[in-house]
């Protein structure tokens, strides 16, 4: 029981940590920065961070990882790029509160994910659950309400960011498990480094410096790279985004288990959306909340058979 209250610890301080990510990154948009600049910032410090944890666990007894692993984690860890700059994106649009439960939209593509990969039948309570997410989700971005000001973009980055975040969470529970956490998260960033790098040189270096524009002009950024976000909003969105979680997520769920891990980093949406309320002023309606608690309850609804088991 010690060993799963501290997995329940170390999974619910790495989803509230996610959580409160949109609500500083919108902070950093409003002082002028950009997607790239926000992404570049937090990858660098990130794979610093995460450099140093692997130096000082270089004299352990460790599993040895092979070439096959290290491309397997680099390769699944694109995946956590792509999750960062379109979730960024979606949180230029649209409301933090509304961009996380988009990005919530995860819990039922992780079960199709899973399905496929597996080739098993989802069961009636899965596909009752998927239903329910889907209906909270309506509610609690109050998709339905015409006096809203609808931003397609928001909505599509944030849908696209959900995709590519059930990737991930089925990679951190699937790639080379028996390395170190740290191991694993720090060549995972690589992979994710190289989505950002990428980014970064379309949207900005190359159109700003180059006179280059190669991708539709509303996301181009012609504007020098402002280095400031390295020492002013660089640090924390590292480690709110690309530190804390992974690190924290590994360590948890192989003590809570897939069930139990999954309901608690549901914590995740209810964070997300107090801190958009505390610190950007964003209002959250009683049938928002409402539709976060139906989603809140499909997780467990998910879960909740492998919750018994365990």
């Amino acid at each position: 029981m010690n060993s799963v209250l501290k997995g329940i610890i170390y999974v619910a301080f790495g989803a509230s940590s996610y959580g409160m990510l949109a609500t500083f990154v919108k902070m950093a948009y409003e002082q002028g920065y950009t997607t790239a600049e926000v992404t570049s910032s937090q990858y660098v410090f990130a794979i610093l961070c995460l450099l140093v944890f692997n130096f000082f666990i270089r004299n352990q007894p460790l599993p040895a990882a092979t070439g096959r692993d290290l491309r397997k984690l680099i390769l699944s860890g694109t995946s956590m790029g792509f999750t960062s700059v379109l979730y960024y994106l979606s949180v230029r649009y649209i409301n933090a509160s509304i961009a996380v439960v988009l990005l919530m939209q995860s819990v039922w593509i992780g079960v199709l994910i899973e399905s496929f990969i597996e080739k098993a039948k989802i069961s009636p309570s899965k596909i009752a659950a998927v239903i329910l997410v889907l209906s909270g989700t309506v509610l609690a971005t109050n998709i339905l309400n015409s006096e809203l000001t609808f931003d397609f973009r928001g909505y599509l980055f944030g849908f696209l960011a959900a995709i590519s975040f059930s990737i991930t969470l089925y990679s951190t529970n699937s790639v080379a498990k028996h390395l170190h956490a740290y191991k694993r998260s720090l060549f995972m960033l690589f992979g994710g480094a190289a989505v950002v790098l990428a980014f970064t040189v379309f949207t900005q270096i190359l159109p700003t410096y180059f006179h280059m524009e190669f991708i539709p002009e509303e996301f181009v950024f012609i504007k020098p790279f402002d280095t400031s976000i390295l020492y002013t909003w660089g640090i924390l969105l590292s480690a709110l985004g690309t530190v804390l979680p992974p690190i924290l997520l590994n360590k948890g769920f192989p003590l809570t288990g897939v069930g139990l891990g999954s309901i608690v980093s549901a914590l995740e949406l209810p964070v997300s959306v107090t801190c958009a309320f505390i610190f950007l002023n964003e209002g959250v309606s009683l049938i928002q909340w409402t539709g976060i608690i139906i989603i809140l309850g499909a997780i467990i609804m998910i879960n909740w058979n492998l919750l018994a088991k365990k």
